[in-house]
C-alpha cells in the first residue's frame, strides 16, 4: 500500500513562501537541505504531524521548477509517496516502460522519481524509507509533531486533469492501486489514509490544484489565513497556487 508521506509547492519566492507557510499551519523552523542544489532549487521543508510540506524555488535557469512556474505560477508541484516494497513497484513501473528521471539507494531510503510526461499531472516519488518511521528528506534531527499537532495530516491531493477518468485510471496501473471510482467531482483513488482526487481541468494546465488538510485547529488556521491576506473560502484557504481544505484531525 502506498501512503502520502511529503507534498511540494514550487513557489517564486521562497523566504516569502516561508513567511507565510510557517504562521499559517503553526509549523516549527524548516530543514534545509543543501543537496537540492544539484536540481538548481533551494527548498524549506516542514514536519507536519509525522509528514512534510516542502516549498522549492529555483535558484537557477533551465530547472524543472522553473519550468513548472512559468507554465502555472506557484502551485503544487510534487507528490512523494511511502510504499512497503520498493522492489515490488520498481519491477511493475519498470514493466509498463515509465521513465525515472531520479532515484536513489542508499542505507535508508529508496527513492524514484517517476517522469510526469509518462504518469501526468505531477511528479511522482515512490520511497521506500528504512525503517518505515524514517524520512531521510526531513532531515537528520527531525520528529514527528509534539502532542496533538502530532496527530495532523496530509489526507489527499486533487488534480485537475484534462480526462479525470484517463489519468486517474493511469495513475492505478502504474502506481499499483486499486482501480478508480467515480465521484460527484470526478474520479478517486484510494490511498493508505488518505486519497487523490482527480477533476476535470480549468483554464489551467494540468497538474495539482489541492490539498486536503487535518489539523487540530480549524479556526486557528482560518484566523491566521485572515492576517495573512490569504483568500478565505468557509474551511478553505487559498495559498501557493492551491486550495488547501481543512478538516478536523482526530484526537
Amino acid at each position: 500500500m502506498l501512503r502520502i508521506r511529503q507534498i511540494v509547492f514550487a513557489v517564486r519566492d521562497l523566504a516569502q513562501g516561508r513567511s507565510q507557510l510557517a504562521p499559517l499551519l503553526g509549523l516549527d523552523a524548516p530543514f534545509r537541505d543543501p543537496d537540492v542544489a544539484v536540481f538548481g532549487i533551494d527548498n524549506a521543508v516542514y514536519v507536519f504531524g509525522d509528514q512534510f510540506i516542502e516549498l522549492i524555488s529555483p535558484m537557477q535557469g533551465g530547472t524543472a521548477a522553473g519550468r513548472a512556474l512559468e507554465r502555472r505560477g506557484d502551485g503544487g508541484y510534487m507528490l512523494l509517496l511511502q510504499t512497503d516494497d520498493f522492489d515490488r513497484d520498481r519491477a511493475r513501473i519498470a514493466k509498463l516502460g515509465v521513465r525515472t528521471v531520479w532515484h536513489a539507494e542508499v542505507d535508508d531510503i529508496r527513492a524514484m522519481h517517476l517522469h510526469p510526461k509518462d504518469l501526468g499531472g505531477a511528479i511522482v516519488s515512490v520511497d521506500q524509507p528504512k525503517p518505515a518511521a524514517a524520512w531521510r528528506w526531513g532531515g537528520p534531527a527531525w520528529r514527528p509533531q509534539a502532542g496533538r499537532a502530532g496527530a495532523q495530516r496530509v489526507v489527499g491531493i486533487t488534480i485537475e486533469a484534462n480526462d479525470p477518468q484517463k489519468m486517474a485510471a493511469r495513475w492505478a496501473e502504474v502506481l499499483g492501486l486499486a482501480a478508480p471510482f467515480a465521484t460527484e467531482g470526478g474520479h478517486r483513488l484510494a490511498l493508505e489514509g488518505g486519497q487523490i482526487d482527480f477533476v476535470g481541468s480549468t483554464h489551467r494546465e494540468e497538474g495539482i490544484v489541492g490539498f486536503t488538510l487535518e489539523v487540530v485547529d480549524q479556526a486557528g488556521v482560518i484566523e491566521a489565513a485572515r492576517k495573512l491576506c490569504l483568500p478565505v473560502h468557509g474551511d478553505a484557504v487559498d495559498a501557493f497556487g492551491t486550495r488547501l481544505l481543512l478538516r478536523a484531525a482526530s484526537r
